[in-house]
C-alpha cells in the first residue's frame, strides 16, 4: 500500500488523527518531525537554531523522500513541509495526500489543549494568534490545497471524534483501493 501522508497545518490534529488512523488500519506511524528528530538527535527547534530555516528545510526534504517511500505508514507531515520545494507534488506522487482543513479559531482552540511546543505561536494572545494563524493560512493553503482530499477538522473538538475523522479517512482509502483494483 502507499503511503498515506497528511497535510495541513499545525494544531489542525495531524499527529492524533495519524496515529489513530495506523492504529486502526495496522500500519506504522511516522510523524516527519519526530523522524527529523530522531536522525539528528536534535529537536527541531535546535535544528533551526544551528542551521537557518534554509538549512532545516533542505534537511526535512531529503528526509521526507526518504520516509515517504516507506509502505504500509501513515506520515504526518509539518507545517510548513508542503509549501516548499516541489514536496506536494512529491507526496502526491508518492502517497495519498490527506489535507487536514481547520479554520484558524479551531486551530487556536487546539492550540490551547495541545501540550506540544509551538515557538511560532508561543507568547501571543488569542487576536494576535487568529492575526497570525489567519495570515499564514492564506499563504500555505494553496500548497495544503493539492493533496488529493481535504478533510474538514473543525468538528475536531474532542477525543471523541478523532473516530469520525478515522473512518472518513478510511471511507477515501476504501475508495482509493477500489480505483486501484480497476
Amino acid at each position: 500500500m502507499k503511503s498515506i501522508i497528511l497535510v495541513g497545518y499545525m494544531c489542525t490534529g495531524k499527529t492524533t488523527v495519524g496515529k489513530a488512523l495506523a492504529k486502526s488500519m495496522g500500519l506504522r506511524f511516522y510523524d516527519l518531525d519526530w523522524y527529523i528528530e530522531d536522525r539528528f538527535h536534535k529537536r527541531i527547534a535546535d535544528i533551526f537554531a544551528e542551521k537557518g530555516e534554509e538549512g532545516f528545510r533542505d534537511i526535512e526534504y531529503r528526509l521526507l523522500r526518504e520516509a515517504a517511500e516507506f509502505e504500509d505508514i501513515v506520515l504526518s507531515c509539518g507545517g510548513g513541509t508542503p509549501c516548499f520545494f516541489d514536496n506536494m507534488e512529491y507526496m502526491n506522487r508518492t502517497g495519498i495526500t490527506l489535507f487536514l482543513k481547520a479554520d484558524p479559531e479551531t486551530i487556536i482552540t487546539h492550540y490551547h489543549i495541545s501540550h506540544t511546543v509551538r515557538p511560532l505561536l508561543a507568547g501571543k494572545n488569542d487576536e494576535e494568534l487568529k492575526t497570525f494563524i489567519t495570515q499564514q493560512l492564506q499563504n500555505r493553503s494553496p500548497f495544503y490545497e493539492q493533496a488529493q482530499y481535504t478533510i474538514d477538522v473543525n468538528v475536531l473538538d474532542s477525543y471523541d471524534k478523532i473516530s469520525i475523522i478515522v473512518s472518513q479517512i478510511q471511507q477515501i482509502l476504501n475508495l482509493e483501493n477500489g480505483k486501484m483494483e480497476n
